[in-house]
């Protein structure tokens, strides 16, 4: 199946990168690939905040945003997916053209902005898949962030956690993408004690209370990596999420692509996310599970990530360079890895 998607991406790469990931949505909804099951090798799997996970590898926020395929999704044998980021009320984002592919670095650079159908649209879609859940290993985490018009960030987080608590695995709070303007100044401490609080505060008084995962940014001083590690650890945050895109420009990249504003994913990404997410691991001490992502292509990445301290690992990009079953084999060869070194389980190899 890779070398198939290999040999077909030439073509894919001609069509426009917005409208390609428009089809394949549409594709996974109606069900044109074949359905696959995660890995079941009992060395992949795990637990985190209560879940179980068939295998750590899952898809990070900002695939399916609006929900629209969620079954289609897990079918590519993702051990966990998470969808959004979805905000309270519709908006467009920013103008197009915003998706930017680099295919001489495998990477990515994006300005989407949040462009999101809106709670009311999207919690019917969310609800239904929920209310009809078929038995499935796979957790189904939901992105939640803020309107880029709101007055009052703290309200639109607290609608997010009302609205999609009574049926998300866990909830993934975004302070950190680099296209909404002022976001990533939720991330200071004062600021960012403030949403965390208040979204606890809307936790609390919910039918259900998911774990919550703060999603960070790689763009972080030591300060602030310390100030939310340790504000973290104060409110008993149950995870946190290293990271986001990047805004910083590798001297490597294409200078007409370089100068393209927006957040850069893919293999560019690589070092800079595991250095933080080191660091987020030894600020925290280990007692706050991480999720790894950034510039995950190959199980040694993978592996790589949990060494460092993640307990999870979430890819994107490499499904548009590898192709939509790469979860698998990721999942497969860090398989490979653990058992070469001796774990028995992921969670023995977690920081080592």
């Amino acid at each position: 199946m890779s070398c198939l998607y290999k040999t077909l991406r030439p073509l894919l790469f001609q069509i426009d990168p917005e409208r390609a990931h428009e089809l394949a949505i549409m594709g996974l909804r109606w069900g044109t690939l074949p359905r696959l099951k995660p890995p079941e090798d009992p060395v992949l799997q795990t637990r985190v905040c209560g879940m179980n996970f068939p295998h750590p590898i899952g898809l990070a926020a900002g695939f399916d945003k609006q929900a629209r395929a969620i079954k289609g999704v897990l079918g590519l044998g993702f051990g966990f997916v998470e969808l959004g980021t979805i905000v309270p009320k519709p908006q467009t984002g920013n103008p197009k053209p915003r998706l930017f592919r680099i295919p001489e670095s495998d990477a990515i650079i994006n300005r989407f902005g949040f462009n999101s159908d809106g709670q009311e649209a999207v919690l019917p879609r969310v609800a239904a898949y929920f209310n009809g859940r078929p038995h499935c290993k796979a957790p189904v985490g939901i992105n939640i962030s803020k309107n880029k018009d709101s007055a009052e960030s703290a309200d639109d987080y607290i609608q997010g956690v009302t609205a999609f608590a009574p049926y998300a695995d866990y909830l993934a709070v975004n302070v950190s993408s680099p296209n909404t303007p002022g976001l990533r100044a939720l991330q200071n401490r004062g600021a960012l004690k403030e949403i965390l609080s208040a979204i606890l505060a809307a936790r609390a008084t919910a039918s259900r209370q998911p774990p919550i995962f703060l999603k960070i940014a790689p763009d972080q001083t030591d300060e602030n990596l310390q100030d939310i590690a340790d504000l973290c650890l104060a409110l008993r945050i149950d995870g946190i999420i290293v990271g986001n895109t990047t805004v910083s420009r590798l001297s490597t990249l294409p200078p007409a692509l370089a100068k393209e504003t927006g957040g850069l994913s893919g293999r560019p990404l690589f070092d800079l996310s595991t250095r933080v997410l080191a660091d987020m691991y030894r600020l925290t001490k280990g007692k706050i599970p991480l999720i790894g992502c950034g510039g995950v292509f190959t199980g040694a990445d993978a592996y790589a990530k949990i060494r460092a301290g993640a307990s999870l690992v979430q890819i994107y990009t490499a499904m548009i360079y590898e192709g939509p079953y790469v979860a698998i084999r990721i999942a497969q060869d860090l398989a490979a890895l653990l058992k070469r070194d001796g774990f028995a389980s992921v969670a023995e190899a977690i920081g080592k």
